[in-house]
């Protein structure tokens, strides 16, 4: 009995899957933190080097400069059929220059499981990876494919501040877009939180603090007041959670502060969430009437659900799943953010979370399984083989 494609795809990722290990350990060996231009720079070059190695030259290729975050970079694969896949994922990690000399891995699984570790080796050098090679061997595979635009960019972590209009532009042209996010735990990525970013400012009025304190109107104890006022704002049940993550202020020990800041961290799952916490935001008051508070409301990523667009999308993932032998693909909403968040805010067909198998996102010792590698690169070659006919309706 001839086995079927996805089976043949899933052998086959078997067989090569020291090779694609080899070039995901070739990634994680260059650190690429979100704020090192010059790392950047040639961890995309290394990447596009890695692509065009596996995949050859690209029939079109465009490097958008980042400014002062990283490129972003775009290389399409003409197919063999009419359809259209753009395969987005970050080439940026949290990790600062320098982790990996000092990187602790981690044990092996109590079920005897090796892992692989290493800085961004989860949130997503492994999907990178996977990604390539699984144009790879769809194509190698002689089924049909559809015309393939990688877009890669350096800046996701940050918040996509350059790379947002790019992804945007490329999702339209794409008939769906599949994002190499690590998976959650196996499952693929249908829903995810809104995010933001508010920078709050507080002015005061300085005084000597041991002289003339009644003169003073302290910014720090009014940030400390919006601070716990803002923190029961959040709403867990509905999926909103709002963490203070830094604080400055102040000059002298001795002065009253004359100003302080902090940087607020939002997550909700809902337009109507999102609405509500700028209300309540802007509402605060703080006890001294000197003082004034301003609230720069900065949200950085719309809430995502699995629209409707989207639907089609997963079933045709499942039937792939399937296939391979899976009882089920399973889905998860997560409170992360991603790029994929952009596209399912413009109606279009987007799957996350099509990378890596493991755990310990922004964590020291994060890291994936091995012998998940194989299967995850034959589940978005299958997907690929199955786009090669459009989504229609």
């Amino acid at each position: 009995m001839t086995a079927s494609p996805v089976a043949a795809l899933t052998a086959r990722a078997q067989d090569v899957s020291s090779e694609i290990v080899t070039d995901i350990l070739t990634l994680v060996r260059h650190e690429t933190g979100s704020y090192d231009l010059s790392a950047l720079a040639t961890g995309l070059n290394l990447l596009r080097e890695l692509a065009v190695h596996r995949l050859g030259r690209p029939d079109h290729e465009h490097r958008h400069p980042g400014g002062e975050c990283g490129d972003t970079l775009t290389l399409t694969y003409t197919g063999t059929a009419p359809g259209h896949v753009a395969l987005v994922g970050h080439y940026d990690t949290v990790w600062p220059t320098g982790t990996l000399a000092g990187w602790e891995h981690p044990q092996a699984s109590g079920d005897g499981r090796d892992k692989l570790s290493g800085p961004g080796i989860f949130d997503m050098k492994t999907g990178l990876a996977q990604g390539i090679w699984s144009l790879k061997l769809a194509r190698e595979s002689g089924v049909p494919v559809p015309t393939v635009t990688f877009l890669f960019n350096g800046d996701e972590e940050i918040g996509s501040l350059s790379s947002r209009p790019v992804i945007e532009e490329v999702a339209r042209k794409a008939d769906v877009t599949l994002v190499l996010e690590p998976t959650a735990h196996g499952a693929v990525k249908t829903g995810r939180k809104g995010t933001g970013i508010f920078e709050v400012t507080v002015t005061g009025v300085e005084a000597h603090a041991g002289l003339a304190p009644q003169d003073g109107a302290s910014a720090i104890t009014a940030l400390s007041e919006f601070v716990v006022a803002a923190a029961a704002v959040a709403a867990p049940d509905k999926g909103t959670t709002i963490n203070t993550g830094l604080i400055k202020g102040g000059t002298a020990t001795n002065v009253v502060a004359g100003w302080a800041t902090a940087s607020v961290d939002i997550r909700v799952g809902s337009q109507a969430e999102q609405d509500r916490v700028d209300a309540e935001l802007d509402a605060i008051d703080v006890s001294d009437p000197r003082v004034r508070v301003k609230v720069d409301h900065a949200w950085n990523r719309p809430p995502m659900t699995l629209n409707a667009a989207s639907a089609p999308l997963l079933d045709r993932a499942r039937q792939v799943a399937r296939e391979q032998g899976r009882p089920e693909l399973p889905t998860a909403a997560v409170g992360g953010a991603s790029d994929a968040n952009f596209v399912a805010a413009l109606g279009l067909p987007v799957l996350c979370g099509m990378g890596a198998v493991g755990d310990g996102a922004h964590a020291q010792g994060e890291f994936v399984y091995p012998d998940t590698v194989p299967a995850q690169t034959a589940l978005v070659a299958g997907l690929l083989a199955r786009l090669a006919d459009p989504l229609r309706g």
